[in-house]
């Protein structure tokens, strides 16, 4: 027996629907089977509160009068990607101020997130039709035409868990790990996990709904780094870092409280993301699939230690929030950069939203790859054999056509670009009007 989503969502408009969080039912399936389970619940809540270094939010500045193709950006001394359009910019979480320690693109987001004013600066060269070469103002949430995040990968499906093996303190992206194995660091949500309660991705995909730092967003494609080929448990669950997700969603209705910039000493700058995503139950299998419990989850321990990162042992995530793990006849304190407080308050939040029937479910436009592996950088210092070169084509625009005086240049039937040299005057109008560089002068 299989379940909708149509008929799940129906349920919700009704105000019908059954709705658990993954812990919730997680604690429902120690006295229940997954066909009971099925039967019951129609959607399962999940939530996590974690550093997402890949995130970063599109901004639409507006144009000023006279107009400016902005070449140069910093947001309160951040560098901000200006290689979009004249007045579109992406200012990535990672990026680190010029001027002031410990601040970068994460805090700009967030600052802006909570309402306040920002410093803009950008500098251009001027053109004809952009002729303006300086902006200095500030600018909020309110006075910009878009601002939205646009992650590319957020919501690892399953985490390593960091030690270090070496005699000194190591200062890593995992935050600070002790030496002679003194701690263990890890950071995932466990069973509250989005990724981790469908852990196949049979309901979640392109075009999901989710809750995105307090406002509704979309997956919008497979994160990077998206990994198929992860080592799993009996239980088909990854046990290292496996599937991501890219996420979109409108920032100006995002709620400061479920998105925060974060610096890690040692590393940089991070944006902890607040990312929850419903579960429907459309058959037993995703109830089964759902009432994953944290010993079931397993994860490896890698040693960050000597430049490498080395397998040193499995442990899962009951034993991690325990707050001791045994490594080697050692006991390590653990330690998250994960907040299980917020990602339960994710959780909840959506579940509030989908009882109350303002948050519906959607079916995947297309589901994510089946087959996707990670390639390693390849560090080569040339390659002389590679001699290959752009070939320059006519891409048939007609550039060229609207300023030759003599219709020298025309459209064929066949919408091509023709030449008639016998009209041609050599006044040289087309020879900089080509955008790909074909049209030259002869001789």
């Amino acid at each position: 027996m299989n379940r909708t989503f149509e008929e799940i969502n129906e349920k919700i408009k009704k105000g019908q629907a059954v709705v658990l969080t993954a812990e919730e039912v997680s604690r429902m399936a120690e006295t229940h089977t997954p066909q009971e389970i099925f039967k019951q619940v129609d959607v399962v809540t999940t939530g996590t509160f974690s550093p997402m270094c890949s995130s970063g939010a599109i901004i639409n500045f507006g144009h000023a009068s006279p107009p400016i193709r902005m070449e140069k950006i910093e947001i309160n001394d951040v560098e901000v990607y200006s290689g979009l359009a004249a007045v579109d910019a992406y200012i990535g979480a990672t990026s680190e101020s010029s001027k002031k320690s410990g601040y970068g693109g994460a805090h700009v987001i967030e600052e802006l997130i909570a309402g306040n004013d920002v410093h803009l600066i950008a500098e251009a060269k001027g053109t004809d039709c952009y002729p303006r070469k300086y902006v200095d103002t500030y600018i909020n949430k309110e006075k910009v035409n878009e601002f939205y995040l646009f992650n590319p990968r957020n919501a690892y499906q399953n985490y390593g868990v960091a030690v270090n093996g070496t005699k000194e303190v190591m200062y890593t992206y995992m935050g600070k790990l002790l030496p002679d194995f003194g701690n263990a660091m890890y950071a995932t949500s466990g069973e509250l996990s989005p990724l981790l309660n469908d852990p196949e991705m049979r309901t979640i995909g392109i075009g999901t709904r989710i809750y995105l730092c307090g406002a509704q967003g979309y997956i919008v494609w497979n994160g990077t780094q998206f990994n198929t080929r992860a080592n799993t448990n009996d239980q088909g669950i990854p046990i290292a870092p496996a599937r991501t997700i890219a996420v979109i969603g409108n920032a100006k209705e995002m709620d400061p409280s479920f998105i925060k910039a974060a610096y890690i000493e040692g590393y940089g700058v991070t944006l902890y993301v607040g990312i929850g995503i419903a579960i429907p139950i459309i058959d037993v299998d995703m109830a089964r699939r759902v009432s994953v419990k944290n010993e079931n989850i397993e994860a490896m321990i890698f040693d960050y230690g000597n430049g490498g990162r080395l397998p040193v042992g499995k442990t899962n995530y009951k034993v991690l929030w325990s707050g001791i793990l045994e490594l080697n006849g050692k006991r390590l304190k653990t330690g998250t950069l994960t907040s299980l407080r917020k990602s339960r308050q994710i959780a909840e939040k959506l579940k509030e939203q989908i009882a109350s029937g303002d948050f519906t479910l959607t079916q995947p436009v297309e589901r994510m790859p089946k087959n996707s592996i990670l390639n390693k950088l390849e560090i080569r210092e040339s390659d002389p054999e590679n001699k290959s070169v752009v070939t320059k084509v006519c891409i048939n625009c007609g550039s060229c056509i609207g300023v030759c005086p003599t219709n020298a240049l025309f459209f064929n039937e066949n919408d091509e670009v023709e030449f008639n040299k016998t009209l041609c005057t050599n006044c040289d109008q087309c020879l900089d009007a080509c955008p790909v560089g074909l049209v030259k002068k002869e001789g």
